[in-house]
């Protein structure tokens, strides 16, 4: 019978192996065909983009530059302010709190915010449940989203990436001032309805929303790069938008063209203790870190969260006429869920999960084939919504056309 040191010695390497990347060289070819053509176009500044396959991880990469300006290359661990990314990982801990029985998504929001009481444009107030907060059916919005001279305008609410200092009280004030743009329930709209859900948390848990996301969700993953305080600020990426013949570095109170509106960006926000912890919006972290939440995501929720709990997840919540990443996309707890892989045109496979991030982000988990995807750019908004996202996206499944 083999010894016992033997025996863990023979664990101790197969654990180590598990640890270490499996290449998968022709797919990273492709993907560096792709990030080199964005670098090389001047559609990206820099990138960092990892993929893992049954829980290994076969491409990693870092290219361009995190600062342009200074010459400062960009690397695998380089910190980002992560926007959206933002969403599910507070989602994450608003489902770890129901299931600690501290939270039900039927409750209604005034059961802990009580004076946050938006109303329809009739002036009544309809309840507003944690469920509708979480899948964007509240009936809030945000303020690129609405026409200039509209509420969210004149009341100067925050979409979580600006006004350095505010707080959470001051902004769910203006907010609730803003009426609902449907009943909830009713509609899906992309919303500050996780920043108010933030407020929420920090009720529900008695602990500050940062505090209550490490508790639940970064500590236990060892996710020590991301929170809503940045760890290391000389790994900090320097964020760029759009523009030609180059992308333009974006600065304090820099408006970015987005759709029919803009997004106002203030970078420097972020470095000041007094913003306000914005659930939506207001978390930095690197890609090395997403990549665990995602990874414990696709097996089943340990250690943060238990199986039966990522399935609600992981279901189309709101139905598939809510085209949230467009035709087939419906929505979770946290991320669009791919329902109709033809009418999306895409390769992934039905139930993947998939979202991004204004400063430039995205990514998705195609449970089915075991893959993850995360690819974290300085660059607003080509990294999150332009052509760069669907050729990388065809680069990992061998479709390109």
């Amino acid at each position: 019978m083999r010894s016992l040191p033997i025996l863990l010695a023979g664990l101790m390497l197969s654990l180590q192996a598990m640890a270490q990347p499996a290449p998968d060289t022709a797919l990273s070819a492709r993907i560096e065909r792709v990030v080199a053509q964005a670098i090389a176009e001047k559609r990206l500044v820099g990138a960092v983009v990892l993929v893992s396959r049954g829980g290994k991880l076969i491409h990693h990469q870092a290219a361009g530059f995190a600062d342009r300006e200074a010459g400062r290359p960009m690397q695998e661990d380089a910190i980002f302010r992560f926007a959206s990314v933002t969403k599910p990982i507070v989602s994450a801990a608003a489902m770890k709190l129901v299931e600690e029985g501290k939270l039900r998504l039927d409750d209604p929001v005034t059961r802990f915010l009580p004076d946050f009481r938006p109303a329809l444009p009739d002036r009544t107030q309809p309840t507003i449940t944690v469920r509708q907060l979480l899948t964007h059916t509240s009936g809030l919005s945000y303020r690129f989203f609405e026409p200039s001279g509209s509420a969210y305008h004149t009341l100067n609410v925050s979409d979580g990436m600006d006004q350095p200092g505010l707080s959470l009280k001051e902004n769910l004030r203006r907010l609730g001032q803003a009426p609902l743009g449907f009943a909830p329930g009713t509609k899906w709209s992309y919303s500050l309805g996780i920043d108010v859900l933030g407020g929420v948390l920090e009720v529900a848990s008695g602990e500050s929303l940062p505090a209550v996301v490490q508790r639940l969700v970064t500590r236990p993953l060892g996710m020590k790069d991301t929170g809503f305080a940045v760890a290391d600020s000389t790994r900090l990426a320097v964020p760029y938008a759009d523009g030609r013949p180059a992308p333009v570095k974006i600065t304090d109170d820099m408006a970015v063209p987005f759709g029919t509106g803009s997004v106002l960006f203030t970078p420097s926000r972020v470095l000041d203790p007094a913003s306000f912890p914005s659930g939506g919006a207001g978390m930095v972290g690197t890609a090395g870190d997403l990549l665990r939440f995602l990874e414990a995501i696709r097996t089943g929720g340990a250690p943060i969260l238990k199986r039966e709990t990522v399935a609600a997840m992981m279901q189309d919540q709101v139905g598939v006429q809510a085209a949230t990443q467009g035709p087939g996309w419906g929505f979770g707890y946290g991320w669009a869920v791919l329902d109709d892989p033809k009418a999306a045109a895409t390769p992934q496979a039905r139930g993947t999960l998939q979202w991004g991030g204004a400063y430039g982000h995205s990514w998705f988990v195609d449970p089915t084939n075991e893959l993850i995807v995360v690819a974290l750019t300085n660059t607003a908004f080509e990294g999150m919504a332009g052509p760069f996202v669907t050729q990388l996206r065809d680069a990992v499944y061998g479709t390109a056309r």
